[in-house]
């Protein structure tokens, strides 16, 4: 993302900055895919199978990228407690 720095040469307050933007991120991703799929319920089966096999993978793995640069980031804080 713009502006991270390397975790492995980040200062204290760097990791916390970083951790909480990812938290945030990360909470977003869970929400924006736990809303598209209440809102699949009321698709028919054509329109939530497409979107079961385009729209959610994409957020799926945006969700898991961002949640691995969190993961990143709090191995950091816990390096520098």
């Amino acid at each position: 993302m713009e502006g991270e720095v390397d975790p492995a040469s980040a200062s204290k307050d760097e990791a916390l900055f970083w951790t909480r933007i990812y938290g945030e991120i990360s909470e977003m991703e869970e929400q924006v895919l736990a809303r598209v799929k209440e809102l699949m319920a009321a698709q028919s089966e054509t329109a939530r199978r497409e979107v079961r096999l385009t729209n959610v993978p994409v957020i799926e793995a945006q969700s898991a990228r961002f949640h691995e640069r969190l993961g990143f980031w709090e191995e950091r804080l816990r390096q520098l407690r």
